[in-house]
């Protein structure tokens, strides 16, 4: 596109920023919930109990001052020691590790400086426990939550999820792995899982995180760091043994989407995914990971050379964003003369110092170096368990799938024309308790004439309570350059709950509503866009 076209661009979001039309979506006292009857259950008896505080804290990342952070503190009161591992030098939360059908309960209690509560993202629980809005406590109150771990053994996670606020909570540093654990001999021990948590961030001179700098930009488009951080961590790399690996790799970034490949062009070896693992390994050149998805990777470096250096990347694709081609210009430095020195650049391709990095640039993510010891090598299984597939003749609306439009009218982000409303369900939200049902999300850009190209963004669709599967991934009207420059990165099968739906994109999946009535939600797993609105509530009733 032309220059001049970008100015007109931009000249023209300007004007429509300024318009009185425009309203950001926060919590709001009068529509939460009161939580006083949510106390501790002595006749659940707690296999694991665990007390969490999420609180204001500091950790020295880097040289020179320390950076102030979020974090969730954790003591094991109940459990196995492995139950609960924490990352050291780390912002992030820990390492929950539970089975399948082992009964937790978690205290959680907030000293933060606002109102917050947890998700915990890809659990089936019920309504009370999975980390609604409106179950948000205030600062020095507790929240009680006990439930069975009923989910595949896989990498889950948690985070806050305070409407307003989840971008921020999240990016200041809450979040945590949550692992439902194999009872395998085939896969590698739990001394050869590697997590890895991927977040970009932004600091300025004094260590300092910076957050919504360019305060309108940074929402409409979706926060985008200038730096790469692993595991809270800002040391990205680390040195591996001669043997067989199981990365858990988690894309913890606000809005941020990631082709994930080798750096020496090995295909990935895919295991699993969100829902656990495949029935069978996947190879991929790549991966495309939105905000929110996770996967599990396979590698053997039993045969690799000593001193071998191999890096995990991210490679360059079209995010088809219009949105992000104004952003260089109209941020300049991003962060008052762009980064400053004595630090690695997240680019691994070029040496640029304006700050701003956008969404499909190539990124160096983490640094592998092969030692000479020896370690444990596996071979990899031809094949996991078989996944059950829906019947879909059992859908009650297979032939007429419930639609979901994603788009942007009005300087909001919307789901059928509706923003977020904390109790509110509409007639098309409810789904009865026990039913198959087919959903078809649809990213139609938006409506606003010569304006619609340029809003046309990627939403990460993350729907609560529940794993789905994807039945069909309609990209017949995805721009050609964008489809090519990350079609081998998708894999459909197995269970999921979250997807990356490309501007112009139909997706269907399968779900079934078993277990659980009460009001869950669906949303952009992209955080800005969440905090703005794009979230509304479904609720399975009786």
């Amino acid at each position: 596109m032309k220059k001049t076209s970008i100015k007109y661009l931009t000249g023209a979001l300007m004007a429509l920023i300024i318009m009185p039309s425009f309203v950001f979506c926060h919590s709001s006292a009068q529509n939460k919930q009161s939580n006083s009857s949510l106390t501790i259950n002595e006749s659940f008896e707690a296999d694991i109990d665990i007390a969490i505080t999420a609180k204001p804290s500091e950790i020295q990342l880097f040289e020179g001052q320390k950076t102030a952070v979020y974090s969730y503190d954790a003591e094991l009161i109940k459990g196995e020691s492995s139950s609960l591992q924490k990352i050291p030098q780390s912002y992030l939360g820990p390492i929950i590790r539970v089975k399948p059908q082992q009964k937790i309960r978690v205290r959680f209690t907030n000293e933060l400086p606002e109102e917050s509560i947890i998700h915990w993202h890809g659990l089936h629980v019920p309504h009370e426990m999975d980390g609604h809005p409106m179950h948000v406590i205030n600062n020095g109150e507790e929240y009680i939550y006990e439930f069975v771990v009923d989910n595949r053994p896989g990498t889950y996670w948690f985070h806050p999820h305070p409407h307003g606020q989840t971008g921020p909570q999240v990016y200041n540093g809450l979040a945590g792995l949550f692992i439902v654990e194999d009872d395998r001999d085939d896969m590698p021990a739990v001394e050869y899982e590697v997590p890895l948590v991927i977040q970009d961030r932004r600091f300025d001179a004094s260590n300092q995180l910076v957050y919504l700098e360019n305060n309108m930009m940074d929402r409409m488009i979706g926060f985008l760091g200038d730096e790469i951080i692993i595991n809270g961590q800002s040391n990205t790399s680390m040195e591996l043994k001669k043997g067989t690996y199981r990365f858990r790799v988690l894309n913890g970034s606000n809005s941020r989407i990631y082709k994930v490949a080798w750096s020496d062009g090995a295909d990935l070896t895919v295991i699993g995914n969100d829902g656990g693992l495949l029935s069978q390994p996947t190879e991929k050149p790549y991966m495309m990971l939105a905000p929110g998805e996770r996967i599990d990777v396979w590698r053997d470096f039993s045969q690799e050379d000593t001193d071998r250096q191999i890096s995990l990347n991210s490679l360059s694709f079209d995010s088809g964003t219009m949105m992000g081609m104004m952003g260089g210009g109209s941020r300049g430095g991003g962060m008052m003369g762009g980064r400053r020195g004595g630090r690695g650049m997240m680019h691994s391709e070029s040496n640029q110092s304006d700050s701003y990095i956008d969404n499909g640039e190539a990124l160096n993510l983490y640094n592998f170096v092969v030692t000479d010891v020896l370690g444990e090598s596996l071979s990899l299984p031809a094949a996991f368990e078989a996944i059950d597939q829906f019947d879909l003749s059992e859908a009650v609306n297979h032939d007429s799938p419930r639609q979901f439009d994603f788009h942007f009218q009005r300087m909001n982000w919307l789901i059928n024309g509706r923003t977020f409303e904390m109790t509110e369900v509409a007639e098309w939200e409810k789904v009865k308790l026990n039913t198959t049902e087919v959903w078809e999300f649809i990213n139609s850009g938006s409506g606003m004439g010569r304006m619609s190209n340029m809003m046309k963004m990627p939403h990460p669709v993350h729907i609560h309570g529940l794993q789905f599967q994807i039945i069909d991934r309609d990209v017949s009207q995805v721009s050609p350059s964008v489809w090519n420059s990350m079609k081998d990165g998708f894999i459909d099968e197995g269970w999921q709950d979250t997807f990356l739906l490309l501007s112009d994109m139909r997706v269907k999946v399968a779900l079934r509503f078993e277990d659980f009535t009460g009001i869950f939600i669906y949303h952009c797993h992209n955080l800005e866009h969440e905090d703005m609105g794009m979230m509304r509530n479904y609720e399975v009733v009786e």
